[in-house]
């Protein structure tokens, strides 16, 4: 080795702009930079001895490639090559295994925006707000909204003389309900909410029988009154007294259905709803068939028809398009729930009609438990303040609050949850006084209702009939049976005038 140390050349940056340029300074030996020297201002060149130590700086790309060329190192790269192919292959034939042996989703059923939820009947706009008008109706949107209402059934609201078919003006609203203009702001406020309206047409409501005596000039006057008010944004319509027009006038009802259903392809289908006062679940069964409409009302579940509850559902349930049934127990002629079932029993008939298959309505007020007055069956409807009440009528108020809530909990999951909107209907236990039944979709969580409508204490046997050992409580009128408890199927015990629902998951 050379007695000389090699040396090799360091810049040190200048780091701070203030620095005044270097015009002469001391190298680490002593020897001065001289200002012509040819480092820069600012920068010193230090000359560091090598440690002597070999380095490795790498191959050059001739090295490389040589290297690269061998027998040994194209076969390890064919070798990589095949194992990262093997191995994509093997995670894409595991996925499709994975696909094919999964559970196949059943596809949802076609249904109607009418199935989708409640309808809220309102058969008197003068009694549903302080103003007694559509105004009034159009600012209350946003409170049946919260109770998931799909449509609301307003009226009638057609100008009509009671028994006098001469003053019937199936185009004119009532002067004291609003004008033609401001029920056509009331729908598209309405349909920015998502809710549909229906409009009642039936021609002489004022009168004993829902249609004149010349029933054929009626039904030909009505064609164009169809026609008017679809143009104005109507969803779809109700007609009470189905079975006799569709009776009495076949092809005229037939021009009617044709006027509502409509030939437009891709547009929102409208509803034709019909009211009858049948009670037979054979005949209200035999008339929606014949009359055709998509949705029959009738007093079936009500509590004067003697026929018991659980077979009228069921023979329904086997013999028509569940799309097309219907359940309601009040209406505008007959009444309010809390009037026909007592007040007592608002809860349990609301589980009722929201858990069963098809689509459950309401009158207005039911969700409160509203009770008719002894004058007339359309009463004013009760809107909550938070004013200072007596003791009476704080219960009074604090009992439509409990009602309401307990509406909007079961009326939640019922626009929710696959079981209650689309499940198959299978019966579990039915006698003259109590009911229990299961809702069941695909993979979705079941639903169980049960409802004791007798006078004494009750246990239902429903193990042994493919359900599990327990469930979890949903909503409950029994104070008994906490939401959020769990219970025992093999012997499910309800209290008189109560109701539960209940819930578990699908096992598979």
């Amino acid at each position: 080795m050379s007695a000389e140390v090699d040396m090799k050349d360091v810049e040190l940056n200048e780091v701070e702009l203030e620095k005044q340029p270097m015009t002469s300074a001391e190298t680490g030996n002593g020897d001065a930079v001289s200002p012509t020297s040819p480092e820069k201002n600012g920068i010193v060149k230090l000359k560091i001895p090598d440690d002597g130590e070999p380095r490795f700086n790498g191959l050059s790309k001739e090295e490389l490639m040589k290297v690269a060329g061998t027998p040994g190192w194209v076969r390890t790269r064919w070798a990589l090559l095949i194992l990262f192919w093997l191995g994509w292959i093997g995670m894409l034939a595991g996925a499709i295994a994975i696909i094919i042996q999964a559970p196949r989703c059943k596809p949802m059923p076609e249904t109607n925006w009418w199935n989708q939820g409640p309808l809220y009947q309102i058969g008197d706009v003068k009694a549903f707000t302080a103003s007694g008008n559509l105004k009034g109706l159009q600012g209350k949107l946003g409170l049946l909204n919260q109770l998931n209402v799909k449509g609301l059934v307003i009226g009638p609201l057609h100008e009509a003389a009671a028994n006098d078919q001469k003053k019937l003006e199936f185009t004119k609203i009532t002067s004291d309900a609003g004008n033609n203009e401001e029920f056509k702001e009331l729908i598209q406020a309405a349909h920015l909410k998502g809710i549909s309206v229906v409009l009642d047409l039936t021609p002489n409501y004022q009168g004993q029988e829902p249609w004149f005596t010349s029933i054929p000039d009626v039904a030909e006057k009505l064609k164009s009154a169809l026609v008017y008010w679809q143009g104005i944004g109507v969803d779809g319509f109700l007609f009470s007294g189905v079975e006799r027009v569709s009776a009495v006038v076949p092809s005229l009802w037939n021009d009617i259905k044709v006027i509502v259903n409509g030939t437009e392809e891709n547009a929102k289908k409208r509803v034709l709803i019909g009211v009858t006062s049948k009670t037979s679940p054979v005949e209200v069964g035999n008339l929606l068939n014949i009359s055709g409409v998509d949705l029959l009302l009738s007093g079936v579940l009500r509590p004067s028809n003697k026929s018991d509850k659980a077979s009228a559902i069921q023979h329904l349930y086997d013999t028509q398009d569940v799309t097309k049934l219907a359940w309601n127990i009040g209406d505008r002629v007959h009444g309010h729930l809390a009037s026909l079932v007592g007040s007592s029993m608002v809860k349990l008939n609301q589980l009722l009609l929201l858990t069963l298959p098809g689509t459950p309505v309401f009158n207005y007020g039911d969700e409160i438990g509203l009770d008719d007055e002894e004058s007339t069956k359309l009463p004013i409807m009760v809107w909550d303040a938070n004013d200072s009440l007596n003791g009476t009528l704080e219960a009074e108020r604090m009992e439509r609050i409990s009602n309401r809530d307990f509406f909007k909990s079961v009326s939640n999951r019922r626009v929710k949850e696959l079981s209650l909107m689309y499940g198959e209907y299978v019966p579990l236990f039915n006698s003259s006084s109590a009911l229990a039944f299961l809702r069941r979709w695909d993979q979705s969580e079941r639903y169980l209702s049960a409802f004791n409508w007798g006078q004494t204490n009750i246990s239902l046997p429903l193990g042994q009939k493919g359900l599990p050992e327990k469930a979890s409580v949903v909503v409950s009128t029994d104070e008994s049976l906490e939401a959020g408890s769990s219970v025992d199927l093999s012997a499910l015990k309800l209290n008189s005038g109560q109701a539960v629902l209940l819930k578990f998951p699908y096992t598979g």
